[in-house]
């Protein structure tokens, strides 16, 4: 049986000269190279070529992670784009209203992965003590005294008037998810105008992740949803 030759420094030397891409694409290695030469040239003296290349390997990193969080941050706005067309044509394929509203708290917050939907519509028929139920939509629909959406968006502060706002659940939450308050954590409202002559209304979807949904994230997408929302609900009620 033949045994293999051991590389000797002159092959190792042959082997660089020939393919170099082979020491100075490996971090490790070229920095222990720079690290060996330092100590050859002693203490005292400064080997700017080695500061500069340290700064560069700095700034390369730095560069790299930028470049994975611009892809990360596309491949997630990508998937939430994908996510709100998936919701809108279910909602176009509904031909009854009130399977459209059920849908909303089955196929829709299954689409979008959050974990409650709910409608909060105005009736001037509503007290804040109480309001009427409609039966078979009481997972999915809460009436509420006029008044109270702008209430509960702005918390009694004078804020700007948005139309998506993203937070952790505020108070007077058990009114719109009932017992599910207690574990629903973040929430994004949506407010919707209904049409002339009518009352406001206000889309809610509840996540039991309390950062799901954050005052700092962007709200492009679910202000395009809540147009196509607002405009369905126009049709269906007029």
């Amino acid at each position: 049986m033949q045994m293999e030759r051991a590389a000797t420094p002159d092959d190792w030397r042959e082997r660089v000269l020939q393919d170099p891409e082979l020491i100075l694409e490996d971090r490790d290695l070229m920095r222990a190279l720079i690290a060996a030469n330092d100590r050859l040239l002693g203490g005292n003296v400064v080997d700017m070529r080695g500061i500069a290349m340290e700064r560069l390997e700095s700034r390369l990193e730095r560069l790299e992670e930028t470049h994975r969080s611009v892809i990360a941050a596309a491949y997630e706005n990508l998937a939430g784009t994908n996510q709100i067309n998936r919701a809108v044509l279910k909602l176009l394929d509904e031909t009854d209203f009130e399977t459209f509203l059920k849908t909303l708290g089955t196929d829709i917050a299954a689409t979008l992965r959050v974990d409650r939907v709910r409608l909060v519509l105005e009736s001037t028929q509503a007290t804040e003590t109480s309001a009427p139920r409609v039966q078979k939509l009481e997972d999915v629909l809460t009436i509420v005294a006029p008044g109270f959406i702008d209430a509960y968006v702005t918390q009694g502060r004078n804020v700007p008037q948005r139309q998506v706002t993203l937070r952790a659940v505020g108070d007077d939450a058990e009114k719109i998810f009932g017992d599910d308050d207690e574990w629903i954590r973040s929430e994004a409202l949506m407010r919707l105008d209904l049409g002339p002559r009518r009352l406001p209304g206000l889309l809610v979807m509840g996540a039991e992740d309390p950062h799901q949904f954050r005052p700092s994230q962007g709200t492009d997408l679910l202000t395009f949803f809540t147009g196509v929302f607002e405009r369905l609900m126009r049709r269906w009620l007029g």
